[in-house]
């Protein structure tokens, strides 16, 4: 939605906007539209919803309207090369990572859950990879000790905006200039799955702090205890004290939190949990409602 506005705030005209088809969202299970195509209705621009886009119908409106360029901002497919030798100066991806680094379907999460203390936006033209086309521009950002993925994702969303509109400048005045990525550099990033919220206490604190923040708000953090699920909002390295209990055992309740022992002889503390069909509570709160005591075990 920030580059589309900002397209328009820039004077481009807006030939057609493409979106995914409405989908069911909310316990009510509503058809709902893709909120890009909202902001297009606002201003009254053209918006088809195509389930592919190789089919006839679709290359044959794409070659009518003769883009000059085509712009795709978290589409989340991949893009048929009928389509893709359309457009004069052919597609220009919003990429959040500075690829090479973090390809593919996550690289918000893959940034944060490698500790890497930057990331950035590139602008890239798209080819029949992933992710593997040449560079237009980039800009570097710092990544927050405790920043979150939203948060995180909130920033380059204005920042995409932004490099955007310099890259159709730079692009129509010859000053921009495609750059091959280096192969040898790119890392590529998993698609996210509920399977990977489960935590492992046998892992390094720093490691789960990192994806405590990676994963929220999806797939989120959960573990079991007392023998029932619990999700964890709060997660952080807690002060180091050596020693050798089991991974997931309580060492010390306090306000601060719920000191566990995890591997490499870390401490996590958690700050925020929540039992299965209970509301979200601080540490002190969870603490005392159900009398966490040391030498319990979370697994």
């Amino acid at each position: 939605m920030p580059s589309l506005e900002a397209l328009l705030g820039a004077g481009h005209e807006i030939a057609l906007v493409v979106s995914r088809p409405d989908q069911p969202a909310g316990r009510s299970m509503r058809m709902t539209e893709p909120p890009v195509v909202a902001v297009a209705r606002r201003h009254a621009l053209p918006v088809v919803q195509p389930e592919k886009l190789g089919v006839e119908e679709f290359v044959h409106r794409m070659r009518g309207i003769r883009p000059e360029a085509a712009v795709v901002v978290a589409f989340g497919r991949l893009i048929s090369p009928r389509v893709l030798v359309i457009p004069a100066h052919g597609f220009i991806n919003v990429h959040p990572s500075l690829l090479p680094r973090h390809r593919g379907p996550s690289p918000i999460e893959g940034a944060i859950l490698a500790g890497d203390a930057e990331t950035g936006v590139t602008t890239m033209l798209l080819d029949e990879g992933m992710d593997t086309g040449p560079i237009l521009l980039q800009r570097r950002v710092a990544i927050g000790a405790r920043e979150r993925a939203p948060q995180l994702a909130e920033r380059l969303e204005r920042l995409g905006a932004e490099v955007l509109v310099e890259t159709l400048a730079g692009l129509a005045s010859g000053e921009v200039k495609p750059q091959r990525q280096d192969k040898a550099l790119a890392t590529v990033t998993e698609k996210l799955d509920r399977r990977l919220g489960r935590i492992d206490w046998a892992l390094d604190a720093e490691v789960l702090a990192r994806r405590c923040r990676a994963f929220d708000p999806w797939p989120g953090l959960y573990c079991s205890f007392r023998g029932t699920r619990v999700k964890v909002h709060g997660l952080e390295v807690g002060a180091a004290a050596p020693g050798s209990e089991e991974p997931g055992t309580v060492l010390a309740v306090s306000g601060a939190g719920i000191a566990v022992r995890c591997g490499a002889s870390s401490v996590a503390l958690l700050t925020e949990l929540q039992r299965e069909g209970k509301r979200r509570l601080p540490a002190d709160a969870f603490i005392l409602g159900e009398r966490v005591a040391p030498s319990e075990h979370f697994r």
